[in-house]
């Protein structure tokens, strides 16, 4: 969580209402009072005494519980949402007043997509170039666990797909479109090929990201439009694990051309355009839809509307 490591950094009255909104945000997402007290970086008795306090002082019962956590009320459910709003207001503030007073620093963190790791550099470099104060933490996520994540706010931007599921209340930035090519090396089947369709695929073992992955169910839907379904004889959340595999000989995987470019296909591995259909998914920025936007982000935001308005990313 954001804002549990440094509640003690706050005194008064309203950091101590801050303080029993995060224990509850994060009790909530954590389904677990004991794991919710460690992230918070307090005893459990603290903790389960600060939300009964919230509950005192709101007058509802905020989560059902025994000695261990039942899920929320429904009164709890609606003060998840205000309290989420109200601790991300609060973070906006004091980082839009630290900004003014010292310019853009401290750490953005940003959760991508497998497959969109080749597109990272071209946002995070010209940024740093403006405002080297500021670090960034990337991770690796899937998409819908990088929704989860802006929502509790355990990230302030994601880099993900825009067009295939749905989102929720973000803002987004297209920046480039994602096409499929088939990585494999000569003389495997396929391997001689110039192009290849979706339904010559579905007939050869592959090695794929994980079903968690959308870039996994967008192959499995594919593949059952064009009559067939993925021969996966290894499964992986990496794609650097497939490519080496891929590398190593008798394997073949499925891949955005811009990820296959950024790893560096080379001899023996070749990257075969997916053709009949040709499909391309949009992949871009999402931040949280709020205003004001908290500076780091807007800055982040204008950033990732020059890439693509610079076309760089095209392929």
């Amino acid at each position: 969580m954001l804002f549990c490591l440094h509640a003690r950094e706050r005194g008064g009255a309203s950091g101590q209402v801050l303080d029993k909104l995060e224990f509850f945000i994060t009790v909530a997402k954590e389904h677990s009072f004991s794991r919710a007290a460690e992230i918070c970086g307090v005893t459990q008795p603290t903790l389960s005494a600060g939300i009964k306090q919230l509950e005192d002082m709101l007058g509802v019962l905020l989560v059902n519980r025994s000695s261990r956590f039942h899920g929320l009320t429904r009164e709890g459910e609606h003060v998840l949402i205000w309290a989420k709003r109200i601790v991300s207001d609060t973070r906006a503030m004091r980082i839009e007043v630290r900004t003014l007073r010292e310019g853009l620093s401290g750490q953005l963190k940003i959760a991508v997509i497998p497959t969109a790791i080749g597109i990272v550099s071209a946002l995070t470099a010209p940024f740093l170039e403006k405002h080297p104060s500021v670090r960034f933490k990337v991770l690796s996520a899937p998409s819908s666990e990088i929704l989860a994540m802006l929502d509790n706010l355990d990230i302030d931007a994601g880099l993900t797909y825009l067009d295939n599921e749905p989102l929720g209340r973000v803002r987004t930035v297209p920046l480039c479109a994602e096409r499929y090519c088939l990585l494999t090396v000569a003389g495997n089947p396929l391997g001689d090929r110039d192009s290849v369709t979706w339904s010559d695929v579905a007939q050869i073992p592959l090695c794929l990201l994980t079903p968690d992955m959308q870039n996994r169910r967008i192959v499995d839907a594919l593949m059952r439009e064009a009559g067939g379904a993925p021969l996966t004889t290894l499964e992986s959340d990496s794609v650097i694990l497939l490519y080496d595999h891929v590398r190593a000989g008798h394997w073949a995987t499925i891949m955005p051309e811009k990820l296959a470019a950024t790893l560096g296909v080379e001899e023996p591995v070749r990257a075969i355009p997916i053709v009949e259909p040709e499909v391309v998914h949009e992949i871009g920025l999402v931040v949280p839809l709020r205003d004001p936007v908290i500076p780091m982000v807007a800055a982040l935001v204008a950033e990732a509307r020059k890439l693509a308005e610079s076309k760089e990313l095209v392929t």
